[in-house]
């Protein structure tokens, strides 16, 4: 495409009906739609077609919601044939009794207990307050870069300042203990396995200094989602496990993102063979309807005062949609064999991309396991300064332009595409994001002189 050509995306009536829009809904919208501006018709797999029928590939499956892709056609069949019969209440439904139990039978030995609930950050806050009721407890650590949701009771867990500035004061008892193991940005300046997890060796140390040593919980992502889909290296999930017992603390493992397939195994902890004493899961659990839940061993969720009649309960969690949605997309990502195609078409991705960064100076690291991939882009390999903001929200309408939409617009990449997505949809939407890098590259060089 000609670096002279007007964008063409979005078209005219999306801007039109986003305007519109705009006067009632409020600013705090998703990065990702307040830049993109497009109007939805329809989506149908790793595609979504605008009102001006603009058609782009899907890399973010609505930030990792959309596992099974857009209307899949069972999951379809099956919320359109729950709408026909029931629609909300907690009541126990045929399909809520076969969705819990095809998901005890793919959680880890022993976490065959499930509470359901509607969102991400609420799902967490109920695992705190089981933490409490378990251990008779009262304090959680969390590490920097962690992203647990931005409701009051988790917001002094949230590792991104961002999204917490000017929020204060943050509710006591909740400690940032230490740094991720970010190896690419290690504090150290060290390497692994040399390092001997200096970082883990930190967070115990903190955690010894600045509790009152009444932890209840250690909240960990497998993988961290909103840092830049950072991966860390091998034994370090199973490390701050052994952190967890030396405290008499449960571990939390918040497989909102790395849960049911994104990571190339049905969960993040798996990679390190690690078994937490909770865990948060939601985004892919639903296929895209909102869900979430909080699944530990049922010894465990029996302690009081989380265990009492209507002591874990939510008024939307568990309704029949859920569990109607929750159902399909779990026997989607079973009969389709999801959790393969995340790690053999995550593997290509990540080969495709590691080639670019030889040829594309503005990429300083790759990383990914799955289909949950990162790319950070930097000044400098040296440096490793991040690249400005002005050039990645040029690269995210670069990619707009050319039919992709990537949450390329800061300087971690992050790259989500629904699980169901081909070999060949995964090559052309790396084709374009290629292309839109190798643009931006050269304005950048231009611009600095180099």
């Amino acid at each position: 495409m000609p670096e002279n050509r007007p964008p063409r995306r979005p078209g005219p009536r999306s801007r039109e009906l986003f305007a519109r829009e705009s006067r009632y809904m409020a600013p705090g919208l998703q990065s990702i739609a307040l830049f993109s501006e497009i109007v939805v018709k329809k989506a149908r797999g790793v595609h979504i077609t605008d009102v001006d029928g603009n058609r782009y590939i899907d890399f973010t499956a609505g930030i990792g919601v959309g596992s099974v892709g857009h209307c899949h056609p069972h999951y379809v069949q099956a919320l359109s044939a729950q709408l026909r019969q029931a629609t909300f209440g907690s009541f126990c439904s045929q399909n809520r009794l076969a969705f819990l139990k095809m998901l005890t039978e793919m959680t880890p030995a022993g976490i065959d207990s499930i509470q359901m609930y509607s969102g991400g950050a609420e799902a967490v806050e109920a695992a705190l307050r089981l933490a409490k009721s378990v251990t008779g407890k009262y304090e959680f650590a969390g590490f920097w870069g962690g992203f647990h949701g931005k409701t009051r009771g988790v917001l002094g867990l949230l590792g991104d300042t961002a999204f917490k500035a000017d929020l204060g004061p943050l509710m006591p008892g909740l400690y940032l203990a230490g740094p991720y193991a970010y190896c690419y940005r290690c504090p150290w300046k060290t390497t692994f396995p040399t390092c001997g997890f200096a970082c883990v060796e930190w967070f115990r140390d903190s955690l010894k200094h600045q509790t009152t040593h009444c932890l209840a919980g250690i909240l960990i992502e497998p993988v961290q989602g909103t840092a830049g889909n950072v991966v860390p290296p091998h034994g370090f999930v199973k490390a701050v496990a052994e952190v967890a017992r030396e405290f008499g603390a449960l571990l939390i493992a918040d497989e909102m993102i790395t849960g049911f397939g994104r990571t190339g195994r049905l969960w993040g902890v798996d990679h390190d063979g690690v078994v937490p004493d909770v865990m948060t899961l939601g985004k892919g659990i639903g296929g895209g309807f909102p869900m979430s839940a909080v699944a530990a061993p049922r010894e465990s969720m029996r302690a009081k005062p989380f265990g009492n009649p209507s002591g874990s309960s939510s008024s939307y969690g568990g309704n029949p949609l859920a569990a109607a949605a929750g159902r399909a997309a779990l026997e989607i990502i079973r009969d389709e064999n999801l959790v393969d195609n995340s790690r053999h078409v995550g593997r290509l991705i990540k080969e495709r991309l590691s080639a670019l960064a030889q040829r594309c100076s503005l990429i300083g690291d790759v990383r990914g396991r799955g289909l949950m991939i990162g790319v950070e882009l930097v000044r400098d390999r040296t440096s490793k300064t991040p690249l400005e903001k002005k050039f990645t929200r040029r690269l995210f309408h670069a990619c707009l332009d050319r039919g992709l939409i990537a949450m390329c617009y800061t300087s971690n990449i992050r790259i989500n595409p629904p699980l169901v997505i081909t070999p060949d949809e995964a090559a052309e939407g790396v084709g374009i994001l290629t292309d839109a890098l190798l643009c931006i590259e050269k304005q950048v060089r231009q611009g600095t002189g180099t």
